[in-house]
């Protein structure tokens, strides 16, 4: 019955070192009844060739210990007194019969889950650095009791990842990434995050809160129009939150763009927005003041004021006002000075990278500065994708192309003679690249402002940028800066003569059939020898 305990307790708490085994030996056991029971441990461990090797279905548990101070302190997870009150029970002398035996067995399954410490399982697994001992850590000593380790010994260390078994923690984590159909959450969940960020000062918002708050912006079509994509960009890193708490408070739309975030106001004049595409042109002074009856209500979302000052107004007056209503009031303000600004900025931004465009080409690095200036402003950015045909020989060009980056080949057409396969010979046109347009180059100057022919045409080799001037923003130069135009170019590749091109093109077709050749005496080759690559035995690999 003895023996059967051991087995029991080695079964459950396998790693009960040997000193300990022995310390639960009554006085007067015999010692060889303990190293039986060892030997009998060690069957489980017969099977292992190799320190690493385990059963396929055998789970692994990391050893639990902690560090202190340099010295190991050991994390106990039984308590000895119940363990040795288990093993030291009273039996009676002599043999014992299979009642008092199963009897015995029976109270010790009942009651072993005793000894350990804490004998509830937690549901979730730590992994990472954590806190690797628990608050209530237990040290058997020489009288038995047990010993709580201070809360001043323990190694403070950093939060542990926890990873969640439960079914409901990751269902709900999935439910948050669903995307939400209806407008009006959606509104209301934007206008909740441009509250939240606009707290923020424009110096205190981070590059991540800026680009939230550009997202937000391009969904309100009243300002996104008004304004391009790098100048909305840079109006996120300068609004502001304005807040209002009186009542009946007029606010002058003439200093900048509002969008209300929180309460309503009332528009004291009509129109109370001033949008820059429809209206270019200066409002009138006598702007129509109605009565607050005939006056509509402005809510969250409606947006008041104007992104340009009106000129000739004061910042005071009656134009684009409102009077607030609901109370706190608070306004998304674009200023009118911050626009002015940043349109400025970037428009001088965007002229010195058209001039340093021009400027590097061939015909225009004796340009004097103002004339370059003047051309660089008629200048739009277009992009082409490869194999695109800019320019056809023998039309008109479309416009006046400078090459940012990529790279164009230029074609000329030849009349050769062709022999047909019944041995006849007809005349056919066939185009010769004679040459290619890369970065700091131009073309098509003389076709666009002579308004002749083009004497080549030029395909994009591989995707292209360039800037462009129309024909007609041509019509928009002054007579100097035409002149000068057509002083320092010529005609796009048409100094070529035609033995030039007819060399070219025999030059090329020999190379081109110098290569078939080649290809097709390889190809010969291979088959000479029966060798078929991916058919028959060749298809095999070499380890076959």
């Amino acid at each position: 019955m003895r023996r059967r305990r051991y087995d029991v307790v080695f079964k459950l708490y396998g790693r009960i070192s040997l000193a300990r085994l022995f310390f639960l030996v009554r006085p007067g056991q015999d010692i060889k009844l303990v190293m039986s029971i060892l030997k009998s441990t060690d069957k489980y461990k017969a099977n292992d060739q190799t320190w690493s090797s385990r059963k396929p279905r055998q789970t692994r548990h990391k050893i639990i210990s902690s560090n202190h101070g340099g010295e190991e302190l050991n994390n106990q997870v039984i308590d000895y007194d119940k363990l040795r009150w288990l093993c030291c029970q009273d039996e009676p002398s002599g043999d014992m019969d299979s009642t008092q035996s199963e009897s015995d067995h029976s109270l010790f399954m009942q009651y072993y889950h005793q000894m350990f410490v804490n004998a509830k399982a937690s549901p979730k697994m730590v992994v990472g650095r954590g806190d690797t001992h628990s608050q209530l850590t237990t040290t058997n000593i020489s009288t038995g009791c047990l010993s709580t380790l201070s809360n001043h010994a323990k190694k403070e260390t950093q939060p542990a990842e926890v990873i969640s078994h439960e079914i409901k923690d990751h269902m709900a984590l999935l439910h948050k990434e669903r995307k939400i159909a209806d407008p009006e959450v959606i509104k209301t969940n934007r206008i909740k995050d441009l509250r939240r960020l606009l707290r923020k000062l424009p110096f205190e918002r981070s590059s991540e809160d800026n680009k939230v708050i550009f997202k937000h912006l391009k969904a309100f079509p009243l300002l996104s129009s008004q304004t391009t994509t790098k100048e909305l960009k840079e109006i996120c890193a300068v609004v502001t939150l304005d807040v209002w708490k009186d009542d009946d408070y007029t606010v002058f739309g003439n200093t900048g763009f509002y969008i209300i975030l929180k309460g309503s106001v009332v528009a004291q004049t009509d129109p109370w927005i001033r949008l820059k595409a429809k209206n270019e042109g200066k409002p009138t002074r006598n702007t129509t003041f109605r009565l607050e009856r005939d006056l509509p209500e402005l809510g969250v979302g409606d947006c008041f004021g104007c992104l340009e000052g009106i000129e000739g107004e004061e910042v005071n007056s009656q134009i684009l006002t409102v009077k607030t209503k609901t109370l706190p009031c608070e306004f998304l303000k674009v200023s009118s000075n911050d626009y002015k600004r940043i349109s400025q900025q970037l428009k001088e931004k965007d002229l010195m990278e058209k001039c340093n465009l021009v400027q590097p080409c061939e015909s225009y690095k004796l340009w004097p500065r103002q004339s370059l200036l003047k051309l660089a402003e008629l200048i739009e950015w277009a992009f082409f994708p490869e194999n695109t045909v800019l320019v056809t020989e023998g039309v008109l060009c479309p416009f006046i192309g400078f090459i940012k980056s990529g790279e164009c080949h230029v074609l000329r057409q030849v009349e050769v003679n062709h022999k047909l396969r019944n041995g006849k010979e007809e005349k056919r046109l066939k185009q010769v690249v004679m040459g290619k347009l890369t970065t700091s180059q131009s073309f098509g100057e003389i076709s666009v402002l002579e308004e002749d022919t083009i004497t080549c045409s030029i395909v994009t080799a591989t995707d292209v940028t360039l800037g462009i001037i129309t024909p007609e923003k041509i019509s928009e130069l002054d007579e100097t800066t035409r002149s000068l135009l057509l002083q320092t170019n010529e005609k796009t590749f048409g100094n070529l003569s035609k033995d030039e091109i007819y060399t070219e093109y025999i030059e090329q077709e020999l190379q081109r059939e110098w290569y078939q050749f080649k290809q097709g005496v390889v190809v010969d080759v291979i088959n000479s020898s029966g060798i078929h690559p991916g058919c028959g035995k060749w298809s095999k690999s070499g380890s076959q």
